[in-house]
């Protein structure tokens, strides 16, 4: 990483070395709301940012979202889990206690094309897209100038059906020694076996070339262009063992007509896939996506 990055990164936790965020999902019921904000209060820590959501007040799951200040934070977080845990006890929650400072390690993976590996480098260096870019890795050859270029170490592994174990081996090894939090796939044109997903739950996103679930599989583009279509667009999506159809975090479109060309939809579909994937990434760093069974919510 270029001592540039490292400023930004350093100014950033510092700014937010009492900031905190919390992620609930719960069965609905009178008194959550409540629970947590005297929990917050006998710590002297200020609500910034509160924002839920329920599926149904009366049997439905409840969901919300806070941000936090806390003084102190990093000395009182031990103790406010263990009160959290008794809280989630009493109301059957999942949760999640977040310290923004702690910058989230991400890795990306990326072949040939390289639009949405550069725009999410651009976003990066700009300073819009806080975490640690640990490691690039990719099957081929054409990205490690740019990558190096930002002082982030690249490693090209060549990969087939036919060695796939193997190479997710090295990848998964690569991915233990960075203590990778994050894995994004910016167009990486490789199926991921069930192992590797199963190791990284909700925490690998992926850039899928059409408005899902039209026109899944090869060639999109060209398949949709035969077919006439009036919109084009681009999913970003957590990655599970059924193909293309994991959790939706962000989706896009552009009208397109019968004056474009294949050529010309790829390039209109390059530039609605490089910005709905970096959102979907921020929104994950930023701690605003809670998954609920097949679907997001996000805040």
């Amino acid at each position: 990483m270029s001592i540039h990055m490292k400023e930004k990164i350093s100014s950033f936790q510092e700014t937010n070395k009492n900031r905190g965020r919390l992620l609930v999902s719960c069965p609905d019921q009178p008194g959550i709301v409540s629970a947590i904000s005297k929990l917050f209060f006998s710590f002297n820590a200020n609500i910034i940012e509160s924002s839920q959501y329920s599926t149904n007040p009366e049997g439905g799951t409840f969901f919300i979202r806070i941000e936090f200040e806390c003084p102190s934070l990093e000395e009182k977080i031990k103790a406010m889990e263990e009160q959290f845990t008794l809280i989630g006890e009493k109301f059957s929650m999942e949760w999640n206690l977040i310290q923004v400072h702690k910058i989230k390690k991400a890795a990306i993976f990326v072949s040939k094309e390289l639009h949405c590996l550069l725009e999410l480098l651009w976003e990066w260096q700009s300073g819009d897209l806080l975490a640690d870019v640990a490691l690039v890795i990719s099957n081929h050859e054409e990205a490690r100038g740019v990558v190096e270029a930002l002082d982030i170490p690249f490693y090209h592994i060549p990969a087939n059906k036919d060695i796939r174990k193997q190479v997710e081996e090295q990848q998964l090894q690569l991915l233990k020694d960075f203590n990778i939090d994050i894995i994004i796939l910016a167009r990486y044109m490789q199926i991921l076996t069930p192992e590797f997903v199963e190791a990284h739950p909700n925490k690998i996103i992926n850039i899928h070339h059409s408005f899902l679930p039209a026109f899944i599989g090869a060639k999109p583009y060209e398949r949709a262009y035969d077919r006439g279509v009036k919109i084009i667009g681009a999913t970003s999506h957590y990655v599970t063992n059924d193909l293309d159809e994991g959790p939706i975090i962000e989706q896009d479109i552009a009208r397109v007509g019968h004056h474009d060309n294949v050529d010309r939809l790829k390039k209109i579909g390059a530039s609605i896939e490089r910005s709905v994937l970096a959102r979907a990434v921020k929104w994950h760093l930023e701690d605003r996506i809670i998954v609920h069974k097949n679907k997001t919510i996000v805040f």
